[in-house]
């Protein structure tokens, strides 16, 4: 939104401008969901686009905490300033400190445990909002979050919360599908990748998953914000993976096992999330509570150090959230990818400390130098997110996936990509495909060709 505001400040209204652009992106993610777009797009994505996607947004998080940081310091007095990097450090280290709250057996009841788990970015923000008014810190001066006190429009120039979009030039009408498109490119691959990473087989999810209606409920919020004038709202928060472990639970699960020629049950534990739209109601309620009036009073109380540190929470958790495409519950078995937050430790890790790699794989090196590749061509995408040309960097996400496919089996072998890689929806990887084709071109040729008449015994 920055960038067209930046493109149509001078020449034309902002806001007619981006309600077209917004508009534009809600019939383009309709077509999308007819035409089914996710089943013929993200079929090709990897692990590889992935994590540079999550890196990327990890990345802008904690810029975002520092760009309040910075504000901070520029609003505030020195000892104000220093308070409220306490107050951002601590947010995030008692969030993170208290999502390992299951792991705290045989301290507290297991529900006790299981609520400071689910609600520790909850409970933080809370400490901390209320950490400025105990003793002399309440003589601080601090800045808070800005809330209106009215239920009307902000800006002095308008008096219905409806933009007049119908007043736009048919000219910049057909211009702005171009924001459009782009603002489409980035909605649809970072729902369709967050979703993913919230319903793979770590999760053990049974009910199927329902990407086309996400798609249209998405396209329609955002025509519906552009129309009142709001900056589009794509809240991942109920389809974050951060939600997802939260819903983690252990359950007894029947398996049927042949033994000497004999069939028995046998129970094992497995682990899978809660299927259910409880969480996500209670989530979007909250969040229409307190934007709306008086409870948007209470929103206003929230120091800006406590969103910094929040950033800071979320990017940390969306880094180190573990996630395989072929671990299921059934088969504990196969491998796990690890995450890119893991394999940048393993870089500073000296070989000694490092964990064994499968037997095909003959070193770290090329390990290292996937992730060292992945964690450059990142930074080159969040620096290009700085400039002018910001509203290209989805279209660079998505040119990850042919490099991928084409450019990166010449420089890295086939078991160092298969171990460290893989489809991002589906079983397997792009290498075992290969193989399978391979195999198949081979049975084709060994089997004896058909007789012709020519041939036939006389």
């Amino acid at each position: 939104m920055i960038s067209i505001f930046v493109l149509s400040s001078d020449k034309i209204p902002f806001l007619p401008f981006m309600a077209w652009s917004l508009i534009h992106a809600a019939w383009m993610h309709y077509i999308l969901a007819v035409f089914n777009a996710h089943d013929w797009t993200m079929r090709y994505v990897t692990t590889f686009s992935t994590e540079i996607f999550s890196l990327l947004n990890s990345i802008i998080y904690f810029h975002k905490a520092v760009q309040e940081l910075q504000r901070a310091h520029d609003d505030l007095s020195f000892a104000a300033f220093l308070y409220a990097i306490i107050g951002a450090v601590g947010t995030m280290l008692i969030a993170i400190f208290l999502s390992t709250a299951e792991h705290w057996k045989p301290l507290f009841h297991q529900y006790v445990r299981m609520g400071l788990s689910e609600y520790a970015a909850a409970i933080s923000i809370i400490i901390f909002i209320g950490m400025p008014h105990v003793g002399d810190l309440a003589s601080l001066d601090r800045s808070t979050l800005q809330v209106s006190s009215s239920f009307k429009p902000t800006s002095p120039d308008h008096s219905v919360f409806v933009v007049e979009f119908w007043d736009l030039s048919i000219g910049w009408i057909f211009a702005a599908i171009i924001p459009g498109f782009v603002i489409t490119i980035l909605f649809f691959f970072d729902h369709e990748v967050s979703s993913i990473i919230c319903t793979i087989d770590r999760y053990a999810t049974r009910k199927p998953t329902g990407f086309a209606w996400d798609i249209v409920l998405l396209g329609t919020t955002t025509a519906i914000c552009g129309i009142l004038g709001l900056p589009p709202a794509n809240g991942l928060l109920p389809q974050a993976p951060l939600h997802s472990e939260s819903l983690m639970h252990a359950e007894k699960e029947e398996i049927l096992i042949s033994v000497d020629g004999e069939e028995r049950l046998e129970y094992r534990t497995v682990k899978r999330v809660y299927e259910q739209r409880w969480s996500h109601i209670l989530h979007a309620g909250a969040i229409l509570l307190f934007i709306s009036p008086p409870f948007q009073y209470v929103l206003g109380l929230t120091p800006t150090s406590v969103l910094a540190g929040l950033f800071m929470f979320m990017g940390e958790q969306s880094l180190s959230v573990k996630y395989s495409c072929l671990k299921t519950a059934a088969d504990s078995s196969l491998p796990e990818y690890s995450p890119i937050l893991y394999r940048f430790f393993h870089l500073l890790s000296p070989p000694s400390e490092l964990p064994k790699l499968p037997s095909k794989v003959k070193s770290y090196r090329s390990v290292h130098t996937y992730t060292a590749c992945q964690i450059i061509i990142t930074v080159i995408i969040f620096i290009v997110t700085l400039t002018k040309a910001a509203p290209i960097f989805p279209v660079l996400i998505i040119v990850l996936v042919p490099i991928r496919l084409i450019l990166m089996k010449r420089l890295w072998s086939k078991e160092t990509l298969g171990h460290i890689d893989g489809w991002a929806c589906r079983k397997g990887t792009p290498e075992d495909d290969k193989d399978l084709l391979a195999d198949g071109d081979t049975e084709k040729t060994a089997s004896p060709a058909p007789a012709t008449i020519a041939q036939l015994p006389s």
